[in-house]
């Protein structure tokens, strides 16, 4: 603001300059309103240069603000802002759309800065001339009026535009996490074709919006200029008229220049507004998104004993109860595991074990019945506090872009010594020994420079390291070899007795350490028993674990 008041009294000064100075001939009046200007220019660009820094930096506060906001929001424990989008449209979102929000905040002193310089040129105008001044107090207004309507198209493509290169994005990371498995099955043209189309949408939406944008500056610039012309004439006829003297002319001409500047940064900050708003849109749905699961008012879900008041109070002894579940595939699922058990589940139809490790993690909540440890309900208990005492191990858990040993560690402030029996147990400790630098050797993203049987023990030993109350895994040797697999379900059997542990899957060596194996068919449980009686026993069981 106040390098747009110096730059309204640098046409001022000129005029007085030409009337006290030029007109007259007085060096020492000339010498003294130059001084004045030199001044001027020196407080206008020590301003611009420090208000410059200062919104550009609240534009970033404000973005990075937002994609702090947007993190807790994603990893809040109740879920729910990923539900319908993808992981890289989120990303997107905090990239892309807090940028565009983020700009809002360094051009709301552009505006402000616009509208000081037009104010003062019409005080300027009207000291001049009341004519002058009037036609600019009277002609912002409208002006401002009309800009506004002109950006509503720009508003809307550019939500478009947004939404289509998130989605874009989103298939492109999704493309490239599943690029082993899509060259495997041989789906690369398939997968480009996806993305192709995908991109090329997000294209259009993009020259829509980009041609919106140049419509919306040109219509802007137009009625500016339309309006400067009219504030050039009407000095003109003032100072055709002997209403205005020269040096008021000169200066009513150099104001009228000026105010292509005010309105140039009115209309950037009209864009920006435009398409910060549509950003802001899609960032406020993903931030009032409804949580998956509710927050429970007990604070940890471990209790001492079943007998024990509230959660919380001593070590969670891991009774494990469903009651009727209903969810999804679930029609109404009932089962218990006893504390220290070691219970096998299979479930034939894949839908069944996904439904029932989404809700065991609480990633949602049964649409009817009852999950319960140690006597209290989940739903009861806060899901960070859930998940601390019940772990969901799924068999396709990514690894973290670190040491393998750092990978099992993952939080649990353990040293190297004591991550060993868990190293042991998922025979990861055999990966370690393949590698160059062992357990310290860096892993790439998601682990791509291991193979998928070495990522599926990894991630074994993290969930085995974590030592929860209640470990629900799910198919953790779908990708290791048979010896193998033989070797972690007795080592498994050892390191997790005493404590409740749940293996979702069909492998016969798993189901055979097992103390129970029950059954899901239908939605339900259809039947119960040891591994050894089932095989022997039921056909469907048998065709469903050894086939």
């Amino acid at each position: 603001m106040g390098h747009q008041a110096c730059e309204v009294l640098v046409p001022v000064v000129i005029g007085l300059v030409i009337d006290e100075a030029v007109a007259t001939g007085d060096a020492p009046v000339l010498l003294r309103w130059l001084l004045v200007l030199g001044v001027l220019f020196l407080a206008l660009s020590t301003c611009y240069r420090t208000s410059a820094r200062i919104t550009d930096a609240a534009g970033e506060h404000a973005a990075h603000r937002l994609r702090g906001e947007l993190g807790d929001r994603v990893l809040d424990p109740r879920g729910g802002a990923d539900t319908g989008r993808l992981p890289g449209a989120l990303t997107a979102l905090a990239t892309g759309d807090a940028a565009r929000v983020g700009a809002v905040a360094a051009a709301v002193p552009y505006a402000a800065a616009a509208l000081a310089g037009l104010a003062v040129s019409a005080v300027a105008l009207l000291r001049i001339s009341v004519p002058l001044g009037l036609l600019i107090l009277l002609g912002v207004p409208p002006l401002l009026w009309a800009g506004h309507r002109i950006s509503r198209p720009l508003e809307r493509r550019s939500e478009v535009e947004q939404e289509r290169a998130a989605h874009a994005s989103g298939v492109a990371a999704d493309l490239v996490a599943g690029l082993r498995v899509l060259k495997g099955i041989g789906a690369e043209a398939a997968a480009v074709s996806r993305y192709r189309g995908t991109s090329r949408a997000s294209l259009a939406a993009a020259l829509r919006a980009a041609v919106s944008r140049a419509w919306h500056d040109g219509a802007i610039l137009v009625l500016t200029g339309m309006f400067i012309v009219a504030i050039a004439l009407v000095g003109a006829h003032l100072a055709m008229r002997d209403l205005i003297s020269v040096g008021e002319l000169v200066a009513a001409v150099g104001l009228a220049q000026f105010l292509l500047g005010p309105f140039q940064l009115l209309t950037y900050v009209s864009g920006e507004f435009a398409q910060g708003r549509a950003s802001a849109d899609r960032i406020a749905e993903v931030l009032a998104s409804p949580p998956a699961v509710t927050t429970g008012a007990a604070p940890a879900a471990g209790t001492g004993s079943e007998d024990a008041h509230a959660p919380g109070e001593g070590a969670a002894a891991g009774r494990l109860a469903l009651r009727g579940v209903v969810h999804g595939a679930l029609r109404g699922v009932d089962l218990d595991a006893a504390p220290g058990e070691l219970l096998g589940v299979v479930a034939r139809d894949p839908a069944e074990a996904a439904d029932l490790l989404r809700c065991l993690g609480r990633e949602t909540d049964p649409d009817e019945g009852e999950i319960g440890v140690d006597g209290h309900p989940l739903t009861a208990l806060d899901p960070d506090a859930v998940r601390r005492t019940v772990l969901v191990a799924h068999h396709d858990a990514d690894l973290f872009e670190s040491s393998l040993l750092d990978n099992v560690r993952a939080g649990t402030g353990l040293d190297d010594a004591a991550l060993g029996p868990a190293l042991a147990a998922a025979a990861a400790d055999d990966v370690a020994r393949t590698l160059p630098h062992g357990g310290r050797t860096l892993l790439t993203e998601r682990g791509r420079s291991l193979s998928g049987g070495q990522r599926q023990r990894v991630a074994l030993a993290r969930a085995l390291a974590a030592d929860p109350p209640v470990l629900v895994l799910h198919d953790p040797t779908t990708a290791v070899d048979a010896v193998t697999e033989a070797r972690v379900a007795a080592r498994l059997r050892e390191l997790r007795r005493g404590r409740t542990t749940v293996l979702v899957t069909t492998s016969p060596a798993l189901l055979a350490v097992t103390d129970r194996v029950v059954v899901l068919d239908g939605g339900a449980v259809r039947a119960e028993g040891s591994h050894g009686d089932l095989v022997a026993g039921d056909a469907a069981y048998r065709s469903a674990v050894l086939a």
